[in-house]
């Protein structure tokens, strides 16, 4: 396992958390404040508060081994579990006083879910449970939901438990293939995808006179769109994007191929083409008209399109980049059974389809979409909330970064966005 080791932030790094910070006010229950929020700091902003922070608290770095996160299930006597996510992220009743998929969970199984909002960005939420994990005690949870990046180190780390494939059959079977495989976790080991996040090409076809924006290179080299073009703030997304418009694979690429991207962007910035690098805030300048087109999160269009029909979407044909926010069990999980009956329970078609008509996130759940009929004909004919198969095929995830790849890719981005 690897160790968690203490680093400072770099210059770029503390860019990129100033990037994070700019991002926009969230927008209903689709914005996408949990990932727009601090992202782009990735490591080196969980390296801030890191062993460093722990030493002169006096506390120790857990373990690196499988055996740290091993401790008595008490699943069996004590029908409960502590279940922390983002705002916004479960269904809620009419009368904002219930979740129902929550509530049909206990009535099935006995087991009462204490249901926490309290992970308003992913560092700031590090910072809570990192004392308890390095130390190798509990955190108070049995399951977290965090994006990716962090969900990948965690487990780099060896402070979550790796799941029982016996309590998950519903989650096995019905995971998307586009979810299966991530590099930080092959077979999902150790987590399970909670919702999707997807990066597209959005425009406002007013503000284009009626044309169809399809592709990064339309957006770097279009002269009608010239000033009008949006890039986002978090590299994963915006220097993906334009690998994958080069011709590269964002989860199998080189740092000549990474400089090559940057290239391209920073013609875009010289030449007046790219008007900024935004966060969450781009929805309201998409809406209006001032800019163009835009990469953009998919939640985000959904939301947009439904208000303003002028909004639209590509899926261009080199492929575009998608993340997820997993579930994960923390090590020294008091409830880890009761945890893993509650990922399967959210990977069962009709409970998705009830979760995914609320949020409107990429459902991660093969299936689901004739459940999803049921509920919502338009949400399930929506391939930004349930991807079909020509585009699920077009999905690539960025690769694992080490921390002197971090430290080098966020420098040179933020040097192009600054």
């Amino acid at each position: 396992m690897e160790q968690y080791e203490p680093d400072r932030l770099t210059p770029a790094q503390l860019a990129a958390m100033r990037r994070g910070v700019r991002a926009g006010v969230p927008r209903g229950r689709g914005a996408f404040s949990r990932r727009s929020l601090l992202r782009a700091a990735g490591g080196g902003a969980l390296a801030a508060g890191g062993l460093s922070t722990l030493a002169a608290c006096g506390i120790p770095p857990a373990a690196g081994n499988a055996q740290a996160g091993s401790s008595e299930d008490h699943s069996a006597k004590e029908k409960r579990l502590n279940f922390s996510n983002w705002t916004e992220y479960m269904d809620l009743s009419e009368d904002k006083k219930s979740r129902p998929t929550l509530d049909a969970f206990r009535q099935r199984t006995g087991i009462k879910v204490k249901y926490t909002e309290d992970i308003n960005d992913n560092v700031e939420f590090f910072g809570k449970i990192k004392p308890q994990l390095a130390a190798g005690q509990d955190t108070g949870r049995d399951l977290i939901c965090v994006t990716d990046w962090l969900a990948a180190r965690l487990i780099r780390f060896g402070w979550v438990q790796k799941l029982d494939p016996a309590n998950l059959p519903h989650a096995y079977t019905n995971l998307s293939p586009q979810f299966r495989n991530p590099d930080w976790d092959p077979g999902r080991s150790y987590s399970y995808p909670w919702q999707g996040i997807s990066t597209v090409i959005a425009y406002n076809a007013k503000a284009t006179k009626g044309r169809e924006v399809t592709s990064v290179q339309q957006l770097l080299e279009d002269p009608a769109l010239k000033g009008r073009v949006g890039f986002l703030s978090e590299m994963r997304d915006t220097v993906g994007m334009t690998l994958l418009d080069s011709g590269k694979d964002p989860g199998d690429f080189t740092d000549d191929d990474f400089d090559g991207a940057i290239a391209r962007l920073q013609k875009g910035v010289d030449s007046g083409q790219i008007r900024r690098f935004t966060g969450n805030d781009y929805t309201s300048d998409l809406e209006s008209g001032d800019l163009a087109a835009c990469l953009a999160w998919a939640g985000d269009v959904v939301q947009l399109a439904a208000g303003t029909p002028d909004v639209r979407f590509h899926i261009p044909d080199s492929g575009y980049v998608t993340s997820s926010d997993s579930l994960l069990v923390p090590n020294k999980a008091r409830h880890k059974t009761n945890a893993e009956k509650l990922i399967d329970y959210y990977y069962e078609p009709q409970v998705a389809a009830e979760l995914a008509a609320w949020i409107n996130f990429v459902c991660p759940v093969d299936g689901v979409k004739a459940e999803l009929a049921k509920i919502d004909k338009e949400a399930a004919e929506n391939p930004l909330i349930v991807p079909d198969k020509a585009m699920a095929a077009k999905s690539r995830s960025f690769r694992s970064l080490t921390s002197k790849e971090e430290a080098r890719y966020e420098a040179a981005f933020a040097k192009l966005t600054t």
